[in-house]
């Protein structure tokens, strides 16, 4: 019953073609394969292992499965397909227990196969960061060897030594107690004999230990469980891609400073793990084959090149890259074989593979072979004009032969005079043999038969050409003809037809070289883009910042600006300051000369009102009624903002100074501070230094700056003038409870109850106000 619902389950997502690489699919699969008999279960592991055949994780459930029902055969034959490939710890600790558990009776012939099955392990993954408990695993099974004899003990004692010694010259997390555990039976041994052995190895140790605490930083940011699946983009991929790339980076350095040998058997395992989780990367197995062959191995760079061709059967990069390989190495025949695999599907046989054979065939048998085939493949359904442009240009610039070139050009101008860009090419080529007259006749040709609306570059080629070979009659003759065969293209109409400055501009114009100025060039651009929509509804803000895109016009004429082609950009000369106040709309600024708490707080409760002169209440008014009178004074003592953040430095030294009551919880005030005359006019810019009004200070509010200014000259240790404003100087170490001691102590001196803002900080903002 389970196998039912199952098995329809996982054809339909894992061998469908669009959610074949379905990781979260698979993953409930697997999950589901674990609770099923072996039997059952086999069929959705072998679907799941042909779509992830390195995930590690599947074959490891997979090997378990047969292991639990003691089927010795089919789990040998599993791990033989999986061990090479899936270098991943637990599975190899899978098969050492597998191991152990077929020879454990087998006396000492068991015991031989097992400690072979150990060497084949750690020659394997013996280097990987992980492997660690797979040394521990390794020395306490030589140590539980039975010896019968002085001779075997002493093999025995060898073995264990060796043992040691590799491991702890690994970067492994267990480094530090393997190293504990080998000083402890060097010391077992023989104190004397251990104490150069260990001063030996207690440099590689230490080499070991430092490259592991390197090492382990980048194979901390790799996912050890994620699944081979193609390149999608994803954040998460590209972040394992650069992971995967720094660790073979950092490999490839040798950090450890070991022998080449021992580094390049290194590389290769990161190399392999790599291939596990970016098996459908072709950037990754290129960059393996290239390596091997860098280092001298080409056989093992070919058998990489093949398994990645099996990974990645569609991969035409990989093709030319193994085929340029065996190219060089002088093995035509094979490299002829891999050019000829491209061209065995007639049907999807691409141009480019028509063309890298004819130039593999030039390259390797000859001019003649190339030619012949050329001849033979032109009524492949795929033989396009880039395969006529492409040998007509070999037969001209390698075999140095125009006539051929020249006759390749005519037959293909019979099937492709539909191809403006063949026309191009065939115009170029042309261009190399000063055929002028040739050239004329090649472009009346092509536009006679052409529509208008393909004929855009060959009319600007054609321009082009008469500018540079022609003379001024045939020029002018030619852009008219232009003009009045696009005009019947676009929505401009007649406005095409009209001479403009933009005709003179490309016609004395050379390549980098123009008769204007940047500016001025800028400028054509935006009045062709403004004549091309000058009968359309045109956005305000395009129109104030310009057309915004860079725009070929009837001349061919283009901008020097870097401008996007799709994106317009605020016209930043229309930016004006932030004021809370300000009425939405209006463009006006908020008055600097309003006088009186009325109009202070008219200004702060209801900007619109304020500034508009009438409007909806705004909702801060509702909130201002339940204020309590000295909040509400103090809120109309905060200076205007421009921008939309305050000076924290002034809203501090307002709060310092204004009279709000400060008795004991519970008790209401009796009393609240005497309202902002009505005279007394409201800075609105404390920093500015603008010539903005400001009220004037009393007399009991100078005394009282001029102390804070004497006492926060003391405290800082500055010598500055009077005119140092709020915003110049350093603040204190401890500004705020300098100024609440000074508020203490003015308490009791001060008793006009004054809480305007000019009294609250005139003397810090003297240099301002002046």
């Amino acid at each position: 019953m389970a196998s039912s619902s199952v098995e329809p389950e996982s054809e339909e997502n894992i061998t469908g073609v669009a959610d074949k690489y379905n990781v979260e699919t698979a993953e409930i699969l697997a999950n589901s394969a674990l609770h099923l008999p072996v039997a059952q279960a086999a069929p959705i592991y072998e679907q799941l292992l042909s779509v992830f055949p390195t995930a590690a994780k599947f074959w490891k459930q997979y090997v378990e499965a047969y292991m639990a029902v003691n089927n010795d055969d089919a789990t040998k034959q599993l791990f033989s397909r999986c061990l090479l490939i899936c270098l991943q710890v637990p599975l190899w600790r899978c098969y050492i227990r597998f191991i152990r558990k077929v020879y454990e009776k087998k006396g000492t012939e068991g015991q031989e196969e097992t400690r072979k099955a150990f060497d084949f392990m750690l020659s394997h993954v013996g280097s990987d960061i992980s492997s660690g408990p797979i040394w521990l695993e390794y020395i306490t099974f030589l140590k539980s060897l039975p010896a019968l004899n002085a001779q075997e003990e002493s093999q025995r004692m060898i073995a264990i030594r060796k043992a040691y010694q590799r491991a702890v010259v690994t970067p492994t997390h267990h480094v530090e107690q393997l190293w504990k555990d080998y000083e402890n039976f060097e010391n077992s041994v023989s104190r004397q004999l251990a104490k150069g052995l260990l001063s030996e190895y207690q440099s590689k140790y230490t080499s070991a230990r430092a490259v592991y605490r390197e090492r382990k930083k980048y194979c901390e940011e790799i996912d050890w469980n994620m699944l081979a699946v193609p390149p999608t983009g994803s954040y998460k991929e590209e972040q394992q891609w650069i992971a995967w790339k720094r660790l073979l980076t950092f490999e490839k350095g040798n950090p450890q400073r070991i022998d080449t040998a021992s580094s390049n058997k290194r590389i290769i395992f990161t190399y392999e793990q790599c291939l596990m989780y970016l098996y459908h990367y072709p950037d990754i197995w290129y960059d393996y084959a290239t390596w091997n062959a860098k280092s001298g191995s080409i056989d093992a760079a070919i058998k990489v090149f093949q398994r990645a061709l099996k990974a990645l059967p569609d991969s035409e990069m990989l093709r030319y890259a193994f085929a340029e390989l065996e190219e060089s190495r002088g093995a035509i025949a094979a490299a002829k074989k891999l050019y000829e695999s491209l061209l065995t599907d007639s049907i999807n046989t691409t141009a480019l593979a028509h063309i890298q054979f004819i130039r593999f065939l030039r390259r390797t048998e000859g001019v003649e072979a190339a030619r012949k085939y050329f001849l033979d493949a032109r009524k492949s359904p795929n033989f396009t004009y880039h395969v006529y442009v492409a040998y007509a240009l070999m037969a001209f610039c390698q075999d140095k032969d125009p006539k051929l070139a020249h006759n390749v050009f005519e037959a293909g101008l019979k099937r492709f005079m539909h191809e403006p860009a063949y026309i191009l090419e065939y115009a170029d080529f042309l261009s190399r043999l000063n055929d002028d007259r040739n050239i004329r006749a090649l472009f009346e040709r092509a536009l006679s038969s052409l529509p208008p609306e393909e004929s855009i570059e060959v009319w600007k080629r054609f321009t082009q050409f008469e500018q540079m070979y022609g003379d001024l009659d045939s020029t002018l003759k030619v852009e008219q003809r232009r003009k009045e065969a696009l005009s019947r293209t676009g929505e401009e109409g007649a406005s095409a037809l009209e001479d403009s400055l933009q005709d003179v501009v490309s016609r004395y114009s050379f390549m980098d070289l123009w008769p204007c100025s940047s500016k001025d060039l800028d400028h054509l651009v935006r009045q062709e883009w403004l004549v091309k929509n000058i009968n359309k509804k045109v956005d305000k803000s395009a129109l104030s910042n310009g057309p915004g895109i860079v725009d070929k016009g009837p001349t061919g004429l283009t901008s020097n600006s870097t401008t996007s082609a799709t994106v317009i950009y605020p016209d930043t000369s229309q930016m004006v300051i932030y004021d809370p106040r300000q009425k939405p709309g209006t463009g006006i600024s908020p008055s600097t000369t309003a006088t009186g708490a009325s109009s202070a707080l008219n200004a702060l409760s209801n900007p619109m009102v304020a500034t508009g002169g009438g409007g909806i209440m705004n909702p801060f008014d509702e909130m201002l009624k339940a204020t309590s009178p000295a909040l509400f004074t103090f809120l109309a003592n905060l200076p205007a903002v421009e921008g939309p953040t305050p000076n924290v430095d002034i809203v501090l030294s307002i709060c310092l100074q204004s009279d709000i009551p400060t008795g004991q919880m519970g008790k209401s005030p009796t009393t609240y501070p005497t309202p902002i005359p009505t005279g007394a006019a409201r800075s609105t810019s404390g920093i500015s230094g603008s010539n903005k009004s400001h009220p004037t200070p009393s007399g009991s509010s100078l005394k009282q700056s001029r102390d804070k200014q004497s006492l926060k000259r003391k405290d800082i240790g500055q010598d500055d003038d009077e005119t140092t404003t709020v915003q110049s100087q350093p603040q204190p170490r401890d500004f705020f409870r300098i100024r609440q001691m000074k508020k203490a102590r003015g308490a009791a001196s001060s008793q006009t109850g004054s809480a305007s803002y000019g009294s609250a900080v005139s003397g810090d903002l003297s240099g301002s106000t002046g």
